[in-house]
């Protein structure tokens, strides 16, 4: 089987106290068996808003993806999850 790369757009949760600095370090802390974060970097948004922008290779296979976003939600603070790009790596 291949691999995906995905690239990710992650939000604050809107009701939460925790920084999008904190969403990245604890995404670059994630550990999934069926995928790795790569990159990981945050960004402004508007207005004093930042995100986090996330370079994933995942392993391709049914319901690889739907699990890794999975364990990206359960980081303490994620709010909405946007995939900006994805590919198949050969």
């Amino acid at each position: 089987m291949g691999e995906v790369a995905i690239r990710y757009k992650i939000m604050c949760h809107p009701d939460s106290e925790v920084s999008a600095d904190d969403i990245a370090a604890g995404l670059s802390a994630m550990e999934n068996e069926v995928g790795e974060v790569q990159t990981v970097e945050t960004k402004p948004l508007a207005f004093g808003m930042m995100f986090v922008e996330a370079y994933c290779v995942i392993q391709e296979g049914d319901g690889t993806v739907d699990n890794f976003e999975d364990a990206i939600k359960e980081i303490d603070g994620v709010g909405e999850i946007q995939v900006l790009e994805i590919g198949r790596l050969m």
